[in-house]
């Protein structure tokens, strides 16, 4: 029986944890060694067309001749996550015509050659890097296991020729290139307790002490991966990535082909499980191990599409607002108050934000307390104030990220009336202070968190002019109108608390909309003290490149990179319907409805206000 749920639990491994998105990134292109190599040598023991990874078979039985294929390597599980699945994952050589050069046994040198060289990715490309595709690069282990590095000078020279192939790709116009440290080659099987573990482990640091430096240096987008501290955060709680929990055994043991195989979960145990163990040899990871630093290299690309959100929310609230003085406008069409009087009204409601097929699925809900005055000035004008508090909180991602923002916000307007002409002008300011930003993913079967909180500020004007085709005094009124609206949200940067390989501190985001809009507004007094009103308008989005945010590892602050986030849609539709009912004595009671659509945003909106004239 145990048996037969190995392939069920291998299964469940090889499926992603999250759903596919459509990734910025159009390709993945991978270099490397066996770490990274997705198949470059035929598999004489598996099925037809099967090829060798450095990572265990799938199961059930694990063994070479048994048919069963080699399971992905990271870069694999990694693109398939992008959504970016199928035959460009394969091997560079392949009948497929793949994107994955890396291949096992390659050192630095030859990583280099595998870009520059004859018959390389750049000969294959015209020389040109897809500036769209994100670039994965892996390398420096096979330096050492070949003796290639044995003091600190040859260490840093491996480094220099790692660091050579970035500068490359750069030059040739790749715009995203993410980079591995060189995992402590200490740290396993084939060193782990040894006379040269502390030696090798010495020089492994030499080597990515020399990339990190060289690194902050280049003019390249790099996205580096803190591979040592992300593998001491797994050794330090093993259990909680799924392993034994046992250090000294994730270590020093293996699932097949080292010196110390595992006496319960190795291929030949009583229990045999590579899920359960990092190296599947003397210094290859399983598929758990490859899992783990997918969702690790993936938890830094996923992390602007959710932070690039927090403008957004801003941006939801301040409509919010927007949509609760228009409705207010609106129900008091050719009912405003006496000239020199006074109108006061208090409003509550809620919201609702729905953020889909970009980056994942986000949602949110809030509600708001808004209240305000107004003055007639004379028969053709009336000014105003309006103050508002809002409280959102949106989830976002396969993890349930959860952002939580308090806003307040502050408007001053102005509204006009006469002979049929009609206009309104608004100027919004407001302060944001977002708190317990807690962003969440997964490594491996564990759920991971980085927390975080910060503030920030908005400005915004907003105007509308329109006719009215009715005369005045009818029982229904029905105008079009046109819209422009200006609005600039700031979030500070901010830092994710502590150091472990996946806290990232942001820099400052500025979000900017410039909208044009047309519409059409009407309302129908049904009885002396009831009126229905509604609004409905398209608008046009003018700031709808796709925002990006810089970045960096707190584990390695001197290399920043910038990735790509959220992208607005460049139009929307929006509308709302109500009822106002006066109680009499000046006081009314209004209820309204607001909706705003685009391809991959909608927000829902109730509002409930109280009027009083003075």
């Amino acid at each position: 029986m145990k048996r037969l749920l190995k392939p069920l639990a291998a299964a469940c491994l090889l499926a992603s944890a999250y759903p596919l998105y459509a990734a910025p990134y159009n390709a993945l292109y991978v270099f490397g060694d066996s770490l990274s190599d997705a198949g470059w040598f035929a598999d004489a023991d598996g099925p037809a067309g099967a090829t060798t990874r450095f990572t265990n078979r799938v199961g059930p039985t694990y063994q070479d001749g048994s048919g069963e294929v080699f399971g992905p390597v990271a870069p694999m599980l990694l693109g398939d996550a992008l959504g970016l699945g199928g035959a460009g994952l394969g091997p560079a050589n392949s009948v497929e015509g793949g994107n994955n050069w890396a291949v096992g046994g390659y050192r630095t040198d030859q990583i280099l050659n595998s870009i520059t060289g004859p018959g390389g990715y750049l000969a294959s490309s015209g020389g040109r890097a897809d500036p769209n595709a994100l670039y994965y690069l892996t390398g420096g282990g096979n330096d050492f296991l070949q003796f290639r590095v044995v003091d600190t000078a040859s260490a840093q020279a491996a480094a220099g020729r790692l660091v050579d192939s970035v500068e490359v790709l750069q030059q040739a116009g790749a715009r995203y290139i993410m980079v591995w440290l060189l995992p402590d080659i200490g740290l396993t099987p084939n060193f782990y307790g040894g006379g040269l573990q502390d030696f090798v482990s010495g020089l492994g640091s030499d080597f990515n002490q020399e990339v990190v430096s060289q690194l902050a240096t280049v003019n390249a987008n790099v996205i580096p991966l803190n591979i040592p501290l992300n593998l001491s955060e797994t050794l330090a709680d093993p259990g909680r990535y799924g392993l034994v929990n046992d250090r000294d055994a994730v270590i020093g043991s293996c699932f097949d082909g080292c010196s110390n195989p595992h006496p319960v979960y190795g291929i030949n145990g009583t229990a045999p499980d590579p899920t359960k163990l990092l190296f599947n040899d003397s210094v290859h990871p399983t598929i758990a191990g490859q899992r783990i630093i997918a969702d690790y290299a993936y938890s830094l690309l996923a992390a602007p599409w959710e932070v690039t959100l927090l403008p957004e929310m801003a941006m939801g609230t301040l409509r919010g607002h927007q949509d609760q003085l228009r409705a207010q406008w609106l129900a008091d069409w050719e009912a405003w108050q006496g000239v020199g009087q006074w109108r006061a009204f208090i409003n509550t409601g809620g919201q609702r934000l729905d953020y889909d097929l970009q980056r994942g699925d986000a949602d949110g809900n809030g509600y708001s307390l808004n209240f305000g005055t107004s003055y007639r000035l004379d028969d053709a004008w009336r000014l105003g104030v309006a103050a508002g508090l809002y409280q959102q909180s949106l989830e976002a991602g396969a993890a349930d990220s959860d952002y939580d923002l308090r806003s307040y916000l502050g408007t001053a307007f102005a509204q006009y009336q006469h002979n049929r002409w009609w206009g309104d002008l608004s100027a919004s300011v407001g302060r944001l202070d977002y708190d317990d930003l807690k962003r969440k993913f997964a490594i491996g079967p564990a759920t991971n968190s980085e927390k975080g909180d910060t503030d920030g500020n908005l400005w915004a004007v907003s105007g509308r002019f329109g006719y009215d085709i009715a005369q005045p005094g009818s029982q229904w009124h029905l105008s079009p109108f046109l819209s422009a609206d200006y609005v600039r949200i700031e979030v500070d940067g901010y830092a994710e608390a502590g150091q472990r390989s996946t806290a990232l501190t942001y820099s400052d985001q500025v979000r900017k909309s410039k909208r044009l809009g047309a519409g059409l507004q009407g309302l129908y007094d049904l009885t002396p003290q009831t009126r229905l009103f509604g609004e409905l308008a398209m608008e046009r989005e003018y700031e709808n490149d796709p925002s990006e945010v810089r970045m960096a590892l707190n584990s390695l602050p001197g290399i920043g990179f910038e990735l790509p986030g959220y992208q607005p849609d460049d139009r929307m539709w929006r509308g709302h319907v109500g009822v106002s009912h006066s109680l009499g004595n000046g006081l009314s009671l209004r209820g309204s409805y607001s909706y705003r659509h685009a391809d991959d945003e909608a927000q829902h909106g109730l509002n409930l206000s109280l009027s009083l004239e003075l």
